[in-house]
């Protein structure tokens, strides 16, 4: 097993250079510290990849073609200057500051586990935390030369892992009407305003819980003045669905949204941004997890299904087996309590290297894809 004393030490070295996601400096800076963390334990350089001004970095191990994919990413959500208020710190057995334990510590744990191996690829990305714009097509690009794919998020309460993600759809619902005097001849007006309450019921009555489809109507704001009326409206709208099924539903009828009002006009931009990780995707390997786990002696693996995304949506959407949550321990993710708990590390980091030698010794791919290939 990993010393717990090393993950520690790589793990503070990565949460004491921030990195948030907007800042490219920062991630650039961040991209160097994790490659060399990295380096140190894989003997190799990783190529450094800029795209769109965010820095990836990429180590493909040994000779032969790789086989498996370990995905991270080392942007956060805190900005600069988090680490005065929530320094790293390790006390009574938890380890604390800002992205350790979503997710620097799964990096770390990624670097001691693949040390030495030969076929598998390791992907830091830089651009996780806004949706991973430059880094999607790198991403399934990488995903589909492999068997699997494994994901080094946190994990899930407990310590499970994430089996089922929902996809996420992300929409901007505008709303144009006609201003007019409220007072004068508010009759002359279109107001969006109401134009815009009709919008909102008629989006949430597209959910579906019984589906674990959630359409929410988030950001909103109509009007200028208090004594006009509206001419413009505006709504933001997040759709998490479990099912490519269901999140085509809902992307046609958010298309189909028309106006109420004689004289409004309605305009739908936004899409699909991460497909599902439908339970099929990460199924045969749970399954192996578990029994290398029984054979470790280590603690039984449980599961989630969660509502967030990840990277590990766009793997299991080109249709490559992969498995979430693998990484730290812990919780708080994006929140002032983050933290990761230490005693954890060292097990977790064990199975995880035994499941990715299990898989690169069979001489062919894993488990038989699943999951909605892309062209």
């Amino acid at each position: 097993m990993a010393a717990v004393t090393d993950l520690l030490a790589d793990i503070r070295a990565l949460v004491e250079c921030e990195s948030p996601s907007a800042d490219v400096a920062a991630v650039a800076r961040c991209a160097e510290v994790v490659a060399r963390v990295g380096t140190a334990h894989l003997r190799a350089e990783p190529e450094r990849i800029v795209l769109d001004g965010r820095t990836h970095l990429r180590w493909r191990l040994g000779a032969t073609p790789s086989r498996v994919l370990l995905l991270g990413h080392h942007d956060t959500v805190w900005p600069l200057g988090s680490l005065a208020d929530h320094p790293c710190t390790v006390e009574g057995g938890v380890l604390r500051g800002p992205g350790c334990f979503d997710m620097k510590a799964g990096l770390v744990m990624a670097f001691h586990a693949a040390a030495g191996l030969d076929g598998v690829t390791l992907l830091v990305t830089g651009d996780e935390e806004l949706g991973s714009p430059s880094s999607r097509g790198l991403i399934e690009e990488e995903a589909r030369t492999v068997g699997a794919a494994l994901v080094l998020e946190a994990s899930a309460a407990g310590g499970a892992l994430k089996t089922e993600r929902k996809g996420t759809s992300m929409y901007e619902v505008r709303v144009i009407g006609r201003a007019a005097h409220a007072g004068l001849e508010p009759e002359r007006g279109v107001n969006a305003t109401i134009e815009l309450a009709h919008q909102v019921l008629a989006v949430d009555a597209l959910a579906d819980r019984q589906a674990g489809t959630t359409v929410t109507a988030t950001a909103a704001s109509a009007g200028t003045t208090g004594n006009t009326v509206p001419a413009a409206g505006f709504l933001a709208v997040d759709v998490r669905a479990r099912t490519v099924a269901e999140q085509d539903r809902v992307d046609r009828a958010i298309r189909a949204l028309r106006p109420v009002l004689p004289g409004a006009r309605v305009e739908v931009t936004g899409n699909p941004n991460r497909p599902p990780l439908e339970p099929a995707a990460s199924a045969a390997l749970f399954e192996r997890v578990r029994r290398i786990a029984a054979r470790l002696g280590l603690p039984e693996p449980t599961r989630a299904a969660v509502g967030g995304a990840s990277d590990g949506n766009f793997t299991a959407g080109v249709g490559t087996p992969t498995l979430d949550g693998l990484g730290a321990v812990g919780g708080g993710a994006h929140a002032p309590d983050e933290h990761v708990l230490i005693d954890d590390l060292p097990g977790r980091t064990a199975l995880l290297r035994a499941l990715v030698e299990d898989l690169l010794a069979e001489s062919t791919n894993p488990v038989a894809r699943s999951g909605r290939a892309q062209p």
